[in-house]
């Protein structure tokens, strides 16, 4: 089963998913995405993992999600963005190839069997027009990601302002 909650920043996505997960499974996965990048960037992960109770199994993993063991386990991957940007910067902004990767990791997800996968994405082509080419490269390829998974997941949550509107419902 797989769920993805999108919306836009601060829309209550991250909540929605975490507890999404704490009434599927006692201990669930949360696996975060980002990457390292600084002091100031390290401090709030730190401040993310200690705000998640002794519940949550806490994972980091940049990119290759397929790694992880998802089978008999709910878990949160949070977020799309900042795992794209991972695969973004190590092509060198190559859209092609990092859609290719990309699409490679969740395929590899929908295969995994029993398992629960909450994946949390942002709706960045909603906000404001990017500035640089490389800021329209990424929109552009955020959304395209948005659409291939949403196409993969049983279930989809659009977040508005704190308020949880289904877009898919399993069948």
């Amino acid at each position: 089963m797989m769920y993805l909650i999108t919306g836009g920043e601060r829309s209550g996505k991250s909540s929605f998913a975490e507890n999404l997960a704490k009434k599927l499974a006692e201990r669930p996965l949360y696996v975060a995405t980002a990457r390292k990048w600084d002091a100031n960037f390290q401090e709030r992960i730190d401040r993310h993992q200690k705000d998640r109770d002794e519940r949550w199994i806490n994972i980091e993993k940049e990119k290759f999600l397929s790694e992880i063991d998802f089978s008999g386990k709910v878990a949160v991957v949070d977020c799309v963005t900042l795992w794209l940007t991972n695969f973004f910067v190590d092509t060198k902004n190559d859209v092609p190839l990092c859609l290719e990767q990309a699409k490679a990791e969740i395929d590899a997800l929908v295969k995994q069997e029993n398992a629960t996968i909450i994946i949390v994405t942002n709706e960045i082509g909603m906000g404001l027009h990017a500035e640089t080419a490389v800021g329209r490269k990424f929109t552009e390829l955020q959304g395209w990601m948005n659409q291939y998974i949403a196409s993969k997941a049983d279930n989809v949550v659009l977040m508005v302002s704190g308020i949880p509107v289904e877009i898919k419902k399993a069948k």
